[in-house]
């Protein structure tokens, strides 16, 4: 028991840092430095590494070792297309689901979010993590358990996206608006409107990133920056 947690501890921990950015892409994950970092045994550490292989945070090399994923405008691209095609699904069938509890938990998930919002520069871990309760909340109706999984994969991937797209610094991007817009859609039942609303607000965080990969390719430099950011 004290092993399977070990492992589990490992890796909550290495993939947490792996999608803040704490641990760059392409970075090399050599055992003994992690052991001194994280204070946890090599057996566990190298368990949790193959469990984030199997997920795409990390990749594998023959001889080499483990390295934490990389980072691509292509890859960002692609999961973005995938990303909106699992959400608007999930978004479409949890809304012909919602009953009146699902209502009320999607309204207070965003109240929430909208405290957040308010010291988002002060506390930006309470605004991600109410960011993700939000989303949640809108697809908590949806019955099918594989179509969440899925939508919960690619949801983690892009989270390490938008902790690059706080870089771009779009001062005119208003995220509570469109947060609001695809509450309100949501809550009328009106589908195709709660759709278009969630592929705006995904593709904005999209463009946003892309940007980021422009500068970063101007300036030879690394998207390595542990930041947090929107969507």
């Amino acid at each position: 028991m004290r092993a399977k947690t070990l492992v589990e501890s490992s890796y909550n921990r290495l993939r947490s840092d792996i999608i803040a950015g704490k641990l760059t892409p392409g970075a090399k994950l050599r055992i003994e430095e992690l052991r001194d970092d994280y204070r946890i045994g090599a057996s566990p550490l190298r368990e949790a590494l193959n469990r984030l292989a199997g997920e795409g945070f990390v990749t594998v090399e023959e001889q080499r070792g483990f390295k934490v994923a990389p980072v691509s405008p292509d890859d960002l691209k692609d999961l973005s297309r995938m990303r909106t095609m699992l959400e608007c699904e999930a978004l479409r069938e949890s809304i012909g689901n919602g009953d009146d509890e699902w209502e009320a938990n999607l309204v207070a998930a965003h109240h929430r979010l909208q405290k957040a919002e308010r010291s988002f520069g002060r506390n930006l871990d309470e605004w991600e993590q109410r960011n993700e309760e939000f989303h949640e909340a809108l697809v908590a109706a949806c019955a099918s358990s594989w179509l969440l999984r899925l939508r919960h994969v690619l949801y983690e991937q892009h989270k390490r996206y938008r902790f690059i797209s706080i870089l771009s610094h779009q001062q005119d991007r208003d995220v509570h608006r469109e947060h609001r817009e695809i509450l309100e859609a949501a809550l009328a039942r009106d589908v195709q409107a709660a759709i278009e609303a969630t592929e705006r607000h995904i593709q904005l965080t999209l463009e946003s990133s892309i940007r980021v990969f422009s500068v970063l390719d101007k300036n030879n430099r690394e998207p390595d920056s542990p930041l947090q950011l929107v969507q």
